[in-house]
């Protein structure tokens, strides 16, 4: 269910140290809706940021940041209004009101309902402020302790460079239709990068994770698997040899390799670019456009997940939505805006980064559902091909669906083992073409450990993503020989 005290505490922070209650809220929506609008929403929010690093072993920086406004929306046929102020109160939004409302038409009322609560939906986090979770000496105290760790890992270890990062936020969305919703979201971090060097070369390892939870979780067993698997990263890429190009089989390792999935694919099932006719996947729905066995879900009800959200930030409970289904395009990822366009379900993927940025469709966490091949028989099935274990960044083009990722471990298969590490590879391929590529489908599926950030016409959010091992043949490798 809506937590009583999320809605509780977000009118009592956002709503009545500015004299608003319900029916002020009431008065706004029939100040826009003087005009003809089709719906319109207003988005109260509250964060309180934080971020600490440590560098040569010692805790140099620290940020704390604080920020609070509201946004207001009204959307009339395929035009959208918005206007945001930083300063809450009955006035700001009666101005913001009237300069939304220019885009309905004048002398026809919209229909506007009272405000109620939202119906419950479950809880996917605990509604606390993480930042509170230890003291300032203990956040600084973490991160020397993930130093030694590293350290510890290998004497090769010459640079470690760690962050912390958390933060709370508060959300109220009151809509036209009559819902009034709140949630509050707790978010917390942990980065790692090391710097190992040998005989005059040095590397370069990174891990960390996170999730919708308290600084509790990261005990001292989480922060020794952190230091051990960037450090064991950096020491793999000491020993790497020169990377081949050219088209040949790739196996893409368990969890966070889903970031191809995530970038190739996710973001061309985004609602916005489908309706537009802009997205490789426009119009295919019921087609075949992976191999027998793909099933990729967006899912933004796992529990205390990065990418999860009890409600979306147009306060519509989050879903788990099928995209693919064996291979065939089963839907698309929708806001209100695009579901009502393209008469197609609402699916609770409207995202913002904040009140100063109106609601896009955007994918929460999206993964590959499991198939029944054991990894180790997925590498054996390779007589040459290169197995990519991690990777950094990545590009998209959403039009024609073209990436290229970079690898930041990976290794050659030669006569179905691994062979030795390799670095410089690259992945270069097109979305839609590498899905019907995919020969084999493990069964470790894996989702990644909470760092994703995804970018969307210049605002960010937090994601996940995930996938199991996976053969695809013909995949074409961009290396240095």
């Amino acid at each position: 269910m809506m937590s009583p005290d999320a809605l509780a505490l977000a009118q009592a922070t956002l709503l009545t140290p500015y004299a608003l209650d319900p029916s002020s809220l009431d008065r706004v929506f029939g100040d826009i809706l003087t005009h003809h609008v089709d719906y319109a929403d207003l988005y109260f929010q509250y964060s309180r940021a934080e971020g600490w690093s440590l560098e040569e072993g010692v805790v140099k920086s620290g940020s704390f940041h604080i920020e609070q406004g509201v946004g207001v929306r009204a959307l009339s046929g395929e035009k959208t209004a918005f206007a945001y102020s930083e300063e809450i109160n009955l006035h700001s939004l009666e101005q913001a009101a009237q300069a939304t409302r220019a885009i309905g038409r004048a002398g026809q009322s919209g229909r506007q309902q009272v405000l109620r609560v939202t119906p419950e939906v479950p809880q996917l986090y605990l509604a606390h402020d993480p930042l509170k979770t230890l003291q300032d000496s203990e956040k600084v105290a973490l991160l020397e302790r993930l130093e030694r760790f590293a350290r510890a890992v290998d004497p090769g270890v010459t640079q470690v460079m760690a962050s912390l990062a958390g933060e709370y936020e508060l959300v109220l969305v009151a809509r036209s239709d009559g819902r009034l919703s709140a949630d509050v979201r707790p978010l917390v971090r942990v980065s790692l990068q090391v710097i190992a060097e040998r005989d005059g070369q040095r590397e370069q390892g990174s891990a960390g994770g996170g999730g919708r939870f308290g600084y509790e979780y990261f005990t001292d067993a989480v922060l020794q698997d952190y230091a051990r698997q960037a450090v064991n990263q950096a020491l793999t890429n000491l020993e790497a040899r020169p990377a081949p190009a050219g088209p040949m089989t790739v196996v893409l390792g368990s969890g966070w390799p889903g970031i191809l999935l995530h970038e190739a694919i996710g973001h061309g099932l985004e609602g916005d670019f489908n309706r537009k006719g802009t997205s490789a996947f426009a119009g295919r729905i019921g087609e075949r456009v992976a191999a027998p066995g793909v099933t990729v879900l967006d899912d933004g009800t796992i529990a205390r997940r990065r990418g999860s959200l009890n409600l979306d930030d147009e306060g519509n409970p989050t879903q788990c939505t099928t995209l693919i289904e064996d291979g065939i395009l089963k839907g698309y990822i929708q806001d209100s805006l695009n579901a009502r366009l393209m008469g197609m379900p609402l699916t609770g993927n409207g995202r913002r980064e904040s009140f100063a940025h109106i609601p896009l469709p955007r994918m929460t966490n999206t993964y590959m559902l499991n198939g029944n091949r054991d990894p180790q028989e997925i590498i054996a099935s390779v007589e040459r091909g290169l197995y990519a274990v991690n990777f950094g960044g990545g590009q998209v083009d959403i039009t024609s669906g073209k990436f290229v990722f970079s690898a930041a471990e990976a290794w050659m298969i030669e006569n179905g083992k691994l062979a030795y590490p390799v670095k410089g590879a690259t992945l270069i391929g097109n979305g839609p073409d590498v899905l019907t590529r995919v020969s084999m489908i493990g069964n470790d599926m894996a989702l990644d450990p909470g760092v994703g950030v995804c970018g969307k016409e210049g605002q960010s959010v937090p994601v996940g993503v995930g996938q199991p091992t996976l053969r695809v043949d013909g995949l074409t490798v961009g290396g240095t020989v």
